[in-house]
């Protein structure tokens, strides 16, 4: 959410960052919703204060017995409270339009970020490792005859629909063991905690990192209520929800392994065709907890991080900025790290790696007090994919694969998969 106190100190300001989103200026309703809310209180209070100094002379009156005076002041009192109690109500009332209203407004961009309308204008920042030049046409992953057996959309499709897979045999164990190649790496090179989270939350906790209000049919939702998780970031972020924490105990950089479910609503057509695009879906996500000052160099140690786990298993990427036009809702700057895939011929997204300032925690009242006194603040926050593993497998299968229909994998991945080194084309792992 945002600091009310700055945009009654900025309006201008909120509104031009806004509109490097594309989005219309709000701060005029804000504001009119702000001055309303804040008129009931004072008239609240000096209601109150009226009915307090009655309420002290009727005592005088019922001592000088007279009684048209005590009369007088009892019916005041009794119309002070009705008129404090119906002002508190309207207050209170305006207060919760304001908080709706703020819970729909984006994060502000940050300064650095690149002016655009969508992706056309991100930035590459850099670029890590050379495409592989191969002496036939490379397939797509789903085409591969070391995963036939082994990537199963028909009998997914008749278990639960359309974009789900049912892996097995080799290829589930490649999944395996790149999820479980990202978690030790990331605790025992990175320095995260590794974390087991629930997949089902509160309300609440959507609300905290910004998938509700207004992203909604973008997850799934059970019948008593509670959301099933579109990625870790809910749970991990949410673990400081309501909080105020010592100084001292900042950073917190948690990892979780977890199932993400994505209704994919506004994708139809898009990315249909093989495990790109999923409901169901595995991932393994960072989330870090900083003190403000310090949230910047966090996002670059985490893009490195992501970055980091590309590099070792030998997958070409780049990593691009996003700009105002495709940051999402929370973020305030975020790195997208993009894998080749030979056999689309392109990079593609496997991460994203988000800084999103307090604007998490002010949601969450999520705070810390500073090692040398002085008034809690607001925490930082930050967020990204250590990786996909679904796409991580996509990029393994294709750049690995050989002319005669096996993969060769990575040698990072061999320790995870004791030793087998490759899918032959009738997808056995040897």
């Amino acid at each position: 959410m945002h600091d009310i106190k700055a945009i009654r100190e900025n309006p201008a300001a909120f509104d031009a960052a806004l509109s490097r989103r594309g989005a219309a200026p709000v701060s005029s309703a804000i504001l009119a919703l702000d001055e309303a809310r804040r008129a009931k209180i004072l008239a609240a209070e000096t209601a109150q204060a009226e009915q307090n100094k009655a309420s002290k002379e009727v005592g005088k009156a019922k001592a000088g017995g007279d009684e048209a005076e005590l009369e007088r002041l009892r019916a005041l009192v009794a119309s002070k409270k009705a008129e404090i109690a119906e002002l508190k109500q309207a207050a209170s009332l305006d207060d919760a339009a304001l908080t709706d209203l703020l819970m729909t407004i984006p994060n502000l961009p940050a300064d650095d970020i690149p002016d655009g309308a969508d992706e056309s204008g991100n930035v590459e920042i850099r670029r890590w490792g050379n495409p592989r030049n191969f002496a036939f046409t490379p397939k797509e992953h789903y085409d591969l005859p070391a995963v036939q057996d082994g990537m199963d959309f028909e009998t997914a499709a008749k278990l639960s629909g359309a974009r789900f897979v049912l892996l097995s045999g080799a290829v589930a164990r490649v999944h395996r063991a790149l999820a479980q190649f990202m978690l030790d790496t990331h605790t025992e090179e990175n320095a995260l905690t590794e974390t087991i989270t629930p997949v089902l939350v509160r309300e609440e906790m959507m609300y905290g990192t910004g998938q509700l209000p207004k992203f909604g049919e973008d997850s799934y939702q059970t019948t008593n209520g509670w959301w099933l998780i579109p990625t870790a970031e809910v749970t991990l972020t949410n673990i400081v929800n309501g909080m105020t924490i010592e100084e001292s105990y900042l950073p917190r950089r948690y990892v979780a392994h977890t199932q993400c479910f994505r209704s994919e609503a506004g994708s139809a057509g898009r990315d249909t065709a093989g495990m790109l695009r999923q409901h169901q879906f595995e991932k393994v996500e960072m989330v870090s907890v900083t003190k403000p000052g310090e949230s910047d160099a966090e996002h670059a140690r985490m893009t490195r991080c992501a970055e980091m786990i590309l590099e070792k298993l030998n997958l070409p990427y780049r990593t691009v900025v996003l700009c105002t036009g495709d940051i999402g809702f929370g973020a305030r700057r975020t790195h997208d790290i993009e894998v080749w895939l030979p056999g689309q011929d392109c990079y593609r997204e496997i991460s994203s790696v988000s800084t999103c300032g307090d604007f998490q925690a002010r949601r969450m009242n999520a705070r810390f007090k500073p090692a040398g006194g002085g008034k809690p603040e607001f925490l930082h926050t930050l967020n990204g994919s250590g990786l996909a593993v679904g796409r991580c497998l996509i990029a393994v299968l294709e750049n690995g694969q050989q002319e005669d229909g096996s993969v060769t994998l990575p040698d990072a991945l061999h320790p995870w998969l004791r030793g087998k080194t490759r899918i032959t084309p009738q997808g056995e792992l040897v």
